[in-house]
Order: C-alpha cells, then structure tokens, then sequence
C-alpha cells in the first residue's frame, strides 16, 4: 500500500463506468473535479472502463477518489482491483459495496438485522407463474414495485398495481437486466438520510411529480422538490437517522452513503436501499444534505477524501 504517513497530494477522480449510469457518473465526476480544483490538490480526472485502468498505474497518485454509479463502479469489481493493487481509494470496500448494490442480498441482512425493510419475492429464469402468484399474494398490499437486483438510480424499477401486472414486469425486467425482485409497495413518504465519515446529515423529504421517484425525476424533472424539515418530531427524526446508520454499519459500509427510505402512516422507516457511491450532479442529494450541515461542496470533497486517507493510515499500522 501507498504509504499514508504523509498528507495527500494527488488525487484522481474516477467517473464513468459502463453501465446504464454512465452519464450521472461523468456529470458528477466533473462535479468533483470542479470542487477539488478549488483547493491546492493537484487533481487529475479519469473516464475509467475495465479496458483502460492506465491511471490505476500513475505512481504519483496519493489517493482515488472514486464517484461511479452502477456496474464495474458501484458493484464492487473496481474496489477489488484497487484492493488488489494496495491503493487507496474513498468508499466502501469490494465486500460492502458487492453487499449494497445485490438488492436482494442486502435486504436479507436488513431482515438479519432486525432493520424493517419491505417484503419481496425473488424473481429468476425458472420462477413459476402460480408460485409467483401465490407468493405476491402473500406480501400483502395492493401494488409492486418491480426492481432489479444490480442496478442504481431506480434504472428499470416500475410500479404496477396488480400481481399479473407484476409478473409480466418482472418478466420484462429479467430479459433486460437478469435477476429482479417484486416488493411490496409501501405508501408513506420517501426521505433519504446521508452519512460522511459516521456523521448523519440532515433527512431530506423527496416529493416527485411523477408517480415516483424515478431516473427522469431524479436527474431530468426540475419539478421534483427536496424538502428540509418537514418532520416537527425530534424523536422521529433520531429513528430516521437510527435506522439509516444502523443500516450503513449492517452492510459494513464507510466513508460515505446514502440510506433511501420510506415513511409509513405510523411512522416506520422502512430502508429501501444504501447507496455507495452517491450522485454529486446538480440533483443530487448527498450534497445537498451536506450543504445544509455547513459543508460546501469543497468541504464535503475533502471530507471524504481525508476519511479515507486516515482509515487507510489507521489499517497500515
């Protein structure tokens, strides 16, 4: 491993990828880039993909600071290879970030964990339509949300209103991206909770224009409004904030995230999905949490790279 007893100096951005959010991970990547320029790193900006990991080999490199969403970036495959070259880098390992992006896998450790998530059916290649049938019957509610299992920023997710609706969206969104799951629809309100070095950063109420909180309402719909305070009780929000860090640390995750989550009528927070490597675009809501607990985008950057750099100096030794 790179030796952490000096102060960073050089720092690259990686963004990019190949999967489906490519775009996002380019558009906060430059948002990075822009931020940290501000400040005397030198910083370098890299579009990475598994057929280019030249800047991996750059010597004068102190530290990596890693902003891809989805697949190669989020999934856990890029950490194992920096892992592998004993570089340092800024979020989850390969471990948690594999954990996090497997939605399926990471709610059976929220289920393990005693952390209310909502329930699901497995959706494969060999899955019966009766046994679907009889398994959504099972979940209760009156609507799914048909979601699969290794994608981010709601890419693929639908929201139907009957099992048979279900199993043909289930179906459809096998053939498009493999396995997917079929969850129980929760009503209630939708927050996301924020986490930068085991610091929680203020909730934020998400209320899309759209039937929900869709790609096009996360990254494209100016309507969708973000709200800041809108829970007036104290002891609801330290169970918001409970929950998402009792969720971060279930995952084994680090350095920063994002918990997605929905309210219900009684006030259960039900945990939706972690996110690892959250967006920095103009939409996005980490830095917005951030800016409301007095960190500009500057600070939140460096935040998190000096996160990283002294969690890897406290493994070296």
């Amino acid at each position: 491993m790179r030796c952490c007893k000096k102060p960073f100096k050089t720092v690259a951005v990686l963004a990019g990828g190949i999967g489906e959010e490519r775009p996002v991970s380019l558009q906060s990547g430059q948002n990075v880039y822009q931020a940290l320029k501000k400040t005397d790193l030198d910083v370098r900006f890299a579009d990475i993909h598994p057929d280019d990991l030249s800047i991996l080999d750059d010597p004068d490199i102190d530290i990596f600071f890693l902003i891809l969403h989805g697949q190669f970036g989020e999934d856990g495959h890029l950490q194992k290879i920096l892992e592998e070259k004993n570089l340092v880098y800024t979020g989850s390992d390969s471990a948690a970030s594999c954990l996090a992006f497997d939605k399926w896998a990471a709610k059976k450790r929220f289920h393990e964990q005693n952390i209310p998530t909502p329930p699901a059916v497995y959706v494969d290649a060999e899955a019966d339509e009766t046994e679907l049938l009889e398994a959504l019957a099972g979940l209760g509610g009156g609507r799914f949300v048909v979601k699969p299992l290794r994608q981010g920023s709601s890419v693929g997710v639908q929201l139907v209103r009957t099992a048979r609706e279900a199993i043909q969206a289930a179906r459809d969104c096998f053939r498009r991206f493999g396995d997917c799951m079929v969850e129980r629809f929760i009503p209630g309100r939708e927050i996301t909770v924020g986490i930068v070095d085991q610091m929680v950063l203020p909730e934020i109420e998400i209320r899309p224009k759209r039937s929900f909180y869709d790609y096009q309402a996360k990254y494209v719909d100016d309507q969708t409004e973000f709200l800041f305070d809108t829970f007036p009780n104290a002891r609801d929000v330290k169970c918001f904030q409970d929950t998402a860090l009792k969720s971060f640390r279930a995952l084994g995750c680090r350095h920063f995230g994002r918990v997605d989550m929905i309210v219900d009528a009684q006030g259960t927070p039900w945990v939706l999905e972690i996110n690892t490597l959250p967006g920095f675009t103009s939409h996005s809501l980490l830095p917005m949490a951030a800016a409301r607990a007095g960190l500009n985008l500057t600070q939140l950057c460096l935040k998190i790279l000096e996160t990283a750099w002294l969690d890897f100096q406290k493994w070296e030794q």
